[in-house]
């Protein structure tokens, strides 16, 4: 059998970070969209709680609204109100009414996270380049964008996951970022995101995958919320928060985006040494 070189040379520092918008960037503790799910489902009779609707949290919104159809419990509840099991059409009008209900949500949610513009410019600082990727649809970002930039914040390249036939776990929004970014390899390229399936987005990509477990959705309460916990409370969410986001593989975890700039040092350490994600 051939032998296998396990000689490595050093690489290029990091060149591009793409983020992910709600619970990173954004509206910490990702309430607005957990907040419209609830709701739409509530407008169709059928009661889901906030973790129910979190569970799918990262994926294209109609995915998301499938996926959650699909747990029994909910898939029985529409049944039981509806008379019949859900279907296509069922999921046409609950992503119809999901959209409407979101737009009002979003502009009450969209404060930045604290130290989301200081680390974008440590990123710029650094040449590196700024893409993103979101679950919410063109439409959805129309109001975000906008209220994102009279804070500060501009991106050079933003995916959402209407803009492919498939949205998370798949890689082509962020692909679609490095190629648009014009950055290559895949391994000069941070990925982060507070979503389980955005990290999966991004090793499926082969970019190095950051996890945030504190400010978004794998805590889900507001900083308000969350500073009204106790510190044994507080503890004992951010350690399981931080198991979760350990566990999917990220090669990284951070309680926020204001961490990232130590992230991005001990990466291009371990480029330089010849490590790849």
């Amino acid at each position: 059998m051939p032998a296998f070189n396990n000689r490595r040379r050093p690489l290029s520092p990091l060149q591009a970070v793409i983020f992910d918008w709600a619970g990173t960037l954004l509206d910490y503790g990702s309430r607005a969209p957990v907040l419209a799910v609830v709701s739409v489902f509530h407008s169709f009779d059928v009661p889901v709680t906030i973790e129910e609707a979190r569970g799918p949290m990262g994926m294209a919104k109609r995915d998301h609204l499938r996926t959650m159809l699909e747990m029994p419990r909910i898939g029985a509840a529409w049944r039981d109100v509806h008379g019949a099991p859900h279907d296509e059409q069922a999921i046409d009008r609950l992503y119809a009414r999901f959209l409407e209900t979101q737009i009002s949500f979003l502009a009450d949610h969209a404060t930045l996270i604290p130290g989301a513009l200081e680390a974008v410019a440590d990123c710029r600082r650094r040449g590196m380049k700024i893409g993103s990727t979101t679950g919410y649809t063109r439409e959805l970002m129309a109001v975000i964008t906008p209220a994102a930039q009279r804070q500060g914040l501009e991106v050079d390249a933003m995916y959402c996951a209407s803009d492919f036939p498939a949205g998370r776990p798949a890689p082509w929004m962020s692909l679609e970022n490095a190629r648009v970014l014009g950055v290559f390899p895949m391994s000069a390229i941070v990925k982060v995101d507070d979503t389980i399936v955005g990290i999966d987005e991004g090793l499926n990509a082969g970019m190095w995958s950051v996890g945030v477990a504190k400010s978004g959705n794998m805590i889900g309460l507001s900083e308000a919320e969350l500073g009204a916990l106790s510190a044994t409370e507080q503890t004992a969410l951010l350690a399981a928060a931080r198991e979760r986001m350990a566990a999917s593989g990220a090669h990284f975890v951070i309680d926020s985006v204001a961490e990232l700039p130590a992230v991005v040092d001990a990466i291009n350490a371990l480029l330089a040494g010849g490590q790849t994600p």
